[in-house]
């Protein structure tokens, strides 16, 4: 059936997207990152360094990460650096201390939606049904049950003299000693990210900025907010705030390297070497027209399987094709990102 239009036409939804780095920020995600013992063997961080970091760390220091892995108090972190652009731990001892209890609290739950508000403010005023209504809410979640029961029980004072000691410590302990490197790495990443920001749509850029990771715009999200981190690497962390989501994102390899500006980022260099071969041309171009599975594909080159699988297994990693279920699709925006990736690297100066 033809459908008449009669309204005006609207445009595609955006997002704004800002980027922010401090080392407060790299200090809250390395507690994040080295009590998640779910992750910390996955870390790009080697065993050997982080076993030098539990090391130079006071037996309080280590039974305060203990507290963080069991209440996961990180995440209060986190919350608090999102109220003010804090850029010295003693800004952030200061402001922690300037808190009442009921602000405090408020912070350190997150948003989890604007239909969850009035409830939250009952939770504040340590209301038992509250509790446990947004304990339902969040039932699927890995460990927000327990820490919103961890929130609207614990004292304040105990809570205020745990988050100082932990961030302080931290902080002294391993940002400190490589202040200026951690400084210079984020520093670098911002820039580049910068550079990019304004060559790609919104959602394209946050899916370049993050590797992967693919945000399209909703109606209840205005802004997304980028963190650049060192020491979470490779993974992304992902938080909700109100009318912004946060993206918590592995900085790239030549933000570290801190190499000549001839040197290419390598997943640049992956993705064109990817593209240097009449094969690979043919499957892109053929699963670009239908998803197709291995041995479609096998079918249709009249190749070995051992040998088509090897040049998707390419692809993939070069970010240009992925899988589902037993069927592989192209990539369209890893695509559309080239033009201006190679652009950005041949015009950086």
């Amino acid at each position: 059936m033809d459908i008449v239009t009669t309204g005006i036409k609207r445009k595609r939804e955006k997002y704004a997207v800002e980027i922010k780095s401090s080392l407060l920020w790299e200090c809250a995600l390395g507690i994040a990152a080295m009590t998640n013992e779910a992750l910390v063997d996955t870390l790009d961080l080697s065993k050997q360094n982080r076993d030098l970091i539990m090391k130079s760390l006071s037996k309080d220091m280590k039974e305060e990460l203990e507290y963080v892995r069991k209440f996961n108090t990180w995440k209060t972190l986190l919350q608090i650096l999102h109220q003010k652009d804090l850029e010295e731990i003693a800004s952030f001892e200061k402001y922690v201390q300037s808190l009442s209890s009921t602000e405090l609290k408020s912070i350190a739950i997150p948003y989890l939606g604007k239909a969850q508000e009035e409830v939250k403010n009952a939770l504040l005023k340590e209301s038992e049904e509250a509790l446990r209504q947004l304990q339902y809410i969040t039932r699927e979640h890995s460990f927000l049950p327990d820490y919103l029961e961890y929130i609207s029980q614990v004292s304040t004072e105990e809570l205020k003299t745990h988050l100082l000691t932990v961030m302080s410590g931290w902080f002294d302990c391993v940002i400190y000693p490589q202040k200026e490197k951690l400084e210079e790495i984020l520093s670098r990443d911002k820039a580049l990210k910068e550079k990019m920001l304004h060559r790609l749509e919104p959602d394209q850029f946050v899916e370049w900025a993050t590797d992967g990771v693919k945000y399209p715009p909703e109606p209840s999200v205005h802004k997304v907010l980028l963190v650049p981190h060192y020491i979470y690497r490779p993974w992304n962390v992902e938080a909700d705030l109100e009318g912004v989501k946060v993206f918590y994102y592995a900085v790239a390899n030549e933000s570290i390297s801190g190499e000549s500006r001839f040197v290419p980022n390598k997943l640049l260099v992956q993705r064109f070497k990817a593209l240097g071969d009449e094969t690979r041309l043919k499957i892109l171009k053929m699963i670009k027209e239908k998803n197709l599975s291995l041995q479609e594909l096998t079918i249709e080159l009249e190749l070995g399987k051992t040998t088509v699988h090897h040049h998707l297994k390419i692809l993939k990693s070069a970010r240009l094709v992925s899988q589902s279920s037993s069927e592989y699709t192209i990539d369209h925006q890893a695509i559309e990102h080239l033009p201006a990736e190679l652009k950005l690297y041949l015009e950086d100066q």
